[in-house]
């Protein structure tokens, strides 16, 4: 079994930062492409950002310059700083993960997820 766990979010307010965190763990071979997702309320689940295990990264145009992710493939630890947070970042943020099992069985983990409040 294997299981992703987020770090705390938090309330910030306007041109602040946050770094979430995200450790896999469990019945683990490997861990491939690792990202961010949220969900504001009302809202629809978009990706945020991914990162492959070779470190490329892609960015949803609305956080691109103010967030960064990376991974310590070591760890099988995903991290998200952000930076010059705005309101329209609050939302539930998850964290997720293509998972290849030690028995070589692939498949996509989530983490609980995490809410980042972001005041005006």
């Amino acid at each position: 079994q294997v299981r992703l766990v987020e770090s705390a979010g938090g309330l910030v307010q306007a041109g602040g930062s946050l770094r979430l965190s995200c450790a896999a763990s469990g019945n683990i071979f490997s861990v491939n492409a690792m990202g961010w997702y949220r969900r504001a309320l009302g809202g629809q689940r978009e990706l945020v950002a991914s990162i492959t295990r070779g470190g490329s990264t892609t960015y949803v145009e609305s956080v691109k310059g103010r967030f960064t992710i990376s991974r310590d493939n070591t760890k099988n630890t995903v991290y998200l700083q952000m930076n010059g947070l705005k309101p329209e970042d609050t939302a539930v943020y998850y964290c997720n993960a293509d998972i290849v099992t030690q028995t070589m069985f692939t498949y996509a983990e989530w983490g609980q997820g995490t809410q980042v409040t972001v005041s005006s």
